[in-house]
């Protein structure tokens, strides 16, 4: 089987999960308004749709620091980058509808 396959099956798999198979990432840091925000967003979405959540510190994860310092509050879907700055409730439960 090709990489290229694997890959696509990969993310055809993960879109066809049902909600409470997804895990939803908010990279945030301490004292960020926009990430309190983005927080409360992302509890009552998945609350709702029983999607599993988890919140990541930005400050002790050198990765995600150079992956996303200039773009936090980020959110990502299965490790997956979905929005940034704001989060949109609608969207993202589209998207987790998937």
């Amino acid at each position: 089987m090709s990489a290229l396959f694997r890959r696509k099956a990969s993310a055809s798999s993960a879109a066809a999960s049902a909600p409470r198979d997804r895990l939803v990432t908010l990279v945030r840091k301490p004292g960020c308004h926009l990430c309190d925000d983005a927080q409360a967003v992302v509890e009552k979405v998945c609350g709702e749709l029983g999607v599993r959540w988890e919140g990541r510190d930005i400050t002790e994860d050198a990765a995600l620091y150079d992956a996303y310092w200039e773009q936090i509050p980020v959110v990502l879907i299965d490790g997956e980058q979905h929005t940034f700055w704001r989060v949109n409730e609608e969207r993202l439960r589209r998207a987790l509808a998937c």
